[in-house]
């Protein structure tokens, strides 16, 4: 008979689980995962990576389009919705691979099925493998899906979630996407690149909320120049199936607005996998959806862990990953470092790419502080012009008694890559004085960062 008992068993393969799993066997820990569906989870199948490779096809096409704009020419350009889909879920596809053979090289044993807590320390994996384990560490790492809003449900045909969205069998030529959080203004941005007519309906009174104000005002104006259809402090309260399309019913002002348009995108957050997975039978607390933690990832259940979107929000999988380590390392008694989620960076990857860590400059006054602001534009940067990028802003704020950075936003080219140089500067409690010390390559965009903390100190050099 096989010994189905481990030190470790990971419920959950995305990129919480995996990562922590591969962490756990490093610390010579027996290790088991299970994992129901995909391996890599929902980011690397169905999220943060086929989004990130049908962004990049987009971002060819728009930049072909601009050809002439480069001394280039290009005729006949044109794209094929079926290829582009193609080679995002192949991208997809050679991931996962990968990840299978990490968790292989590492000698993690992978269970294919639906793991459920049985009684303490004992797992049942429910698929292609039934069998029950064992362990004394359960890290629970089920994840999460996207929201349904009663009367909002998707269908799969005109009304899609993320993964119709990632599949269109169809270009359509009028969309509508409810929610501009990174998923919602990711799908905005693609399809509207590629020629749809796009509408975005958001509850709140700004697009991307949980952004800066000033970043979130830029983005607006961006997107309405590219064409999008921007409705903030807006509701959907109904839609109506048509034979070829949706009649959505929007409500602005205390209006009610009728669109008609071929398809709808729903973008209205996750809600985390808590059912079905033996929570019942355990101290393990949730609240508004989530499973509760404390810093260490243990739950009120001896033995249980939760890590990812079952837990707390940001709802990212680099907060995932992180957490996975984190609570492996406690778990084997090395006092990892807790988590400060003011340092977890956000990255969204539309068109102007939009960046932020830490505090914005609004939620900075309201916790007491006094602030100084540095912003430089991208208008003022070589390299950005050069790019035939002028467009963005670099945006930072700092405690004006302590000079501590406490926040950084910044909308642009490539911003999504620059943002970790402030994270790290944050993580390493920098204030102004090193980072004004630092000496920035030229050309770069990374100037930008530069100049921003030194225009929070009245010494700009090139705006």
């Amino acid at each position: 008979m096989a010994d189905n008992s481990f030190d470790v068993v990971v419920i959950g393969g995305g990129p919480g689980g995996y990562v922590a799993a591969i962490r756990a066997a490093q610390l010579g820990k027996k290790t088991a995962l299970v994992e129901r569906e995909h391996l890599g989870g929902i980011c690397l199948n169905w999220g943060c990576i086929p989004t990130k490779a049908l962004l990049r096809s987009a971002e060819v096409f728009r930049n072909m389009q601009h050809a002439a704009s480069y001394g280039l020419s290009a005729q006949g350009i044109g794209f094929d919705l079926a290829a582009v889909v193609k080679r995002s879920r192949g991208v997809s596809a050679q991931l996962s691979a990968g990840v299978k053979g990490l968790l292989k090289k590492n000698k993690v044993t992978v269970f294919d099925g639906h793991g459920k807590l049985l009684g303490k320390g004992k797992v049942a994996v429910e698929g292609k493998d039934n069998v029950t384990i064992s362990a004394p560490h359960i890290i629970l790492a089920t994840g999460g899906r996207a929201r349904i809003i009663p009367g909002l449900e998707p269908d799969g045909k005109y009304v899609w979630t993320y993964k119709e969205a990632l599949v269109p069998d169809t270009m359509p030529k009028r969309l509508l996407v409810i929610g501009s959080g990174a998923i919602g203004i990711e799908f905005a941005s693609f399809f509207n690149t590629l020629g749809a007519q796009v509408t975005v309906v958001e509850m709140m009174d700004r697009v991307m909320p949980v952004e800066d104000e000033e970043i979130s005002a830029f983005a607006r104006k961006s997107f309405e120049k590219q064409g999008m259809k921007i409705m903030t402090s807006a509701g959907v309260k109904g839609l109506r199936k048509l034979a070829d399309g949706v009649a959505v019913q929007v409500e602005v002002g205390g209006k009610i607005e009728e669109i008609v348009v071929d398809r709808v995108i729903s973008a209205v957050g996750v809600v985390a996998n808590i059912e079905n997975i033996g929570l019942e039978n355990t101290k393990v607390k949730v609240e508004k959806g989530h499973v509760v933690t404390d810093a260490l990832c243990r739950t009120d259940e001896p033995g249980i862990y939760a890590i990812g979107d079952l837990t707390a929000p940001p709802w990212l999988a680099h907060k995932a990953s992180h957490e996975g380590i984190i609570c492996v390392e406690a778990i084997a008694g090395l006092h990892p470092h807790t988590m400060n989620i003011r340092n977890i960076p956000g990255c969204t990857y539309c068109h102007p790419q939009v960046a932020s860590v830490g505090l914005s400059e609004k939620k900075a006054i309201e916790k007491g502080y006094q602030v100084k602001v540095g912003r430089f534009p991208f208008i003022g940067n070589g390299k950005a012009i050069a790019l035939g990028e002028p467009e963005g802003l670099v945006k930072t704020v700092f405690d004006a008694k302590t000079g501590e950075l406490l926040g950084a936003h910044m909308i642009g080219a490539e911003v999504t890559e620059m943002i970790q140089g402030y994270t790290i500067a944050k993580t390493l409690e920098t204030t102004e004085a090193e980072l004004i010390h630092t000496v920035f390559p030229h050309p770069t965009l990374s100037e930008m960062m530069h100049e921003s903390v030194l225009s929070a100190f009245g010494r700009t050099i090139h705006f």
